[in-house]
Order: C-alpha cells, then sequence, then structure tokens
C-alpha cells in the first residue's frame, strides 16, 4: 500500500478548452468544482488482482454475484429461462455502429464471471497480476473486510488519484501523451468495432504497466473503473458547494438516483477503462465519474481498497509517519 497524505483540494473537472460533445469529456455530474478536505490513508497501489482475489475465495469459500443464479423476487417479470448465473461483457462489433445504442457493444453472457471473464470458455491462467473484473459492489466490499481494508470514498479516491497536482486533467499532468508516451491503457482506433492497441494492449492490460501517478498509485486511469462507497446522484457536488465551505471527509449522499435509471441503486465509480476513448467516453480524466448497479459486474470493472493511519498501526504495531498537504 502506499501512504496518501491527505489534505484540502479541488474537486470535479473543469470543461477542457476543446471541450464539445464528443467524448463527455468533462461530465455534467462531475461539476461544480468544490473544495474537500481528507484526512491521511493507506491504499493499494494497483487494483486487486486475480492471485489476490483468489486467495480470499479459497480462504473463505465466497461466492460473487456474478457465480449466483438471480433470484427471481429481485428481478419481478424476467422470464424464468433468462434467470441463469453471468455478467456483463463487452463484445465489439464486427462493424462501425451509431454510437447512440450501447446495447450494440454490451451484453450479458451466461457463465461470465472473474474466472471466466468473456464468458465460460475464457480463463484467467496465466493472468494473475491482471485486474479482478466482474465484481460487484458487494463482492469488493466482502474482500475488502477480509483484507482488513475497506473502499475508498468517492474523495478519497480522487484526492489519491491525483497524486500531489493541482487542476490537472489528468493523473499525470495536462498532456495525454507526454512527450509521446502512453500513460494509460486506453482505447485506440475507432470505437467500439477496432481497438488498435497503440499503447500496448487490445483490451485489459495487467497491473502496473504504466507509470504510477506521484503518490506511487498505478493504473489510476484506464485500464479498469474502480468501485467507491458513495451512492451515486448527478447533483451531489451541487449540494456540497450549497452547504458552503470546506466539506470535510465527505461520504456521499444518503441514497442513490439516477434520473436515467430511478429505481436502480447505483455507486459511484472512478478512473474510466481500456474502452475509454474521446470518440466516446474520456472519462480517464481524474475529476470525471461514473456510475453502476451495485448488484453488476463487467469486465472492465474492478477495485482496489484502502486503509485508515489508525488500521495500519494495528497492523502493523508501529505507528506510521503522518503529514498533510494542499492540492
Amino acid at each position: 500500500m502506499a501512504w496518501i497524505p491527505g489534505g484540502e483540494f479541488s474537486m470535479g473537472a473543469h470543461d477542457p478548452p476543446d471541450m464539445d460533445d464528443v467524448g463527455m469529456k468533462a461530465t455534467l455530474d462531475s461539476r461544480p468544482v468544490h473544495r474537500v478536505y481528507v484526512d491521511g490513508f493507506f491504499m493499494d497501489k494497483t487494483d486487486v488482482t486475480n492471485a489476490e482475489f483468489a486467495k480470499f475465495v479459497k480462504a473463505t469459500g465466497y461466492v460473487t454475484v456474478a457465480e449466483r443464479k438471480p433470484r427471481a423476487e429481485d428481478y419481478p417479470g424476467a422470464p424464468p429461462e433468462n434467470l441463469v448465473a453471468g455478467s456483463v461483457v463487452f463484445a465489439p462489433p464486427d462493424h462501425p455502429v451509431s454510437l447512440d445504442n450501447y446495447f450494440q457493444w454490451w451484453t450479458y453472457v451466461p457463465g461470465a464471471n472473474w474466472r471466466h471473464p468473456l464468458g465460460p470458455k475464457s480463463t484467467i491462467v496465466g493472468k494473475d497480476n491482471y485486474p479482478v473484473v466482474h465484481v460487484a459492489y458487494e463482492d469488493a466490499v466482502a474482500y475488502a473486510k477480509w483484507a482488513g481494508k475497506r473502499l475508498p470514498t468517492e474523495a478519497e479516491w480522487e484526492f489519491a488519484a491525483r497524486g500531489g497536482l493541482a487542476g490537472k486533467p489528468f493523473v499525470w499532468g495536462d498532456d495525454f501523451r507526454p512527450h509521446g508516451q502512453w500513460m494509460a491503457n486506453t482505447h485506440q482506433g475507432h470505437f467500439p468495432d477496432k481497438d488498435a492497441g497503440s499503447d500496448g494492449y487490445t483490451g485489459i492490460a495487467p497491473v502496473a504497466k504504466f507509470p504510477a501517478n506521484g503518490y506511487g498509485l498505478y493504473d489510476m486511469a484506464g485500464n479498469v473503473w474502480q468501485w467507491t462507497t458513495d451512492w451515486y446522484r448527478p447533483d451531489y457536488y451541487k449540494q456540497l458547494v450549497a452547504a458552503g465551505g470546506v466539506a470535510r471527509n465527505p461520504q456521499g449522499p444518503d441514497s442513490a438516483y439516477d434520473p436515467a435509471e430511478p429505481g436502480h441503486a447505483k455507486k459511484t465509480q472512478r478512473g474510466g477503462s481500456f474502452l475509454c476513448t474521446d470518440q466516446y467516453c474520456s472519462r480517464y480524466m481524474v475529476g470525471t465519474r461514473g456510475k453502476g448497479d451495485i448488484d453488476t459486474g463487467t469486465n472492465h470493472l474492478g477495485f482496489r481498497c484502502v486503509m485508515t493511519l489508525s488500521q495500519w498501526n494495528a497492523e502493523n504495531g508501529k505507528p506510521a509517519a503522518s503529514s498533510g498537504g494542499d492540492q
């Protein structure tokens, strides 16, 4: 884990100079930018890997949501033949398509889960160092509890992702490719039908293959989205600004609300993934936000954990140094 010193920072995303309707560069729910303070904490340097999650499953016998048959009472009206264990998988179409219907590249695949990320015939053999995916929110919480940790709040996640930099659009600074270097695993080519793999990877990559940020954290942009503990509401930042002052250790709203799907309980996700591109979704930008149903995982969604200073001291038997900073 890496020590994140805590402090005060400006949270959220401004419109970049080339803002347009393509790429959702700074989504409306990531504004207004507001001042936040977070206490220091420790954070996993990488997303939880397949190998780490396998140790948890072996020790506890845990069965993920994607491996359980959906209950009829949770999905009223669903045909019985549709109540099959599985998960949502990105499947690129074989030709260019309009970007107004994401069902053209997302599909529910029976038998897809963390062990079989693309479906029952796929495997994670030889991929111990890849991020574990197809984890629903409760799966991530269960792992974190077993590991003596917890999931980060959205504010903690963004403070850590910024790595000590202030007001930058990317985890690493101002330019998407400084000196021509790829800094994150994102989508190149033509979305969604062709990933050119110019950054070295088509699809998901092993952890820590791109440079760490200023706090020593890897893959805080791209590769896989990451769960946070905050319920999702598009107007939450407006609520914090209306309250006035600096929000101290905000824990998110009391309940979820997504006007696009009012009946769905969603948590905020951060960081973007290997599917992010300025052609459709450029949420590898550090202040932007994602969201997801708490009972749903995908093959581009993972997580990492945090630990408080007191937890660290209890685990290690000695005090850790702490200091604060401003961004």
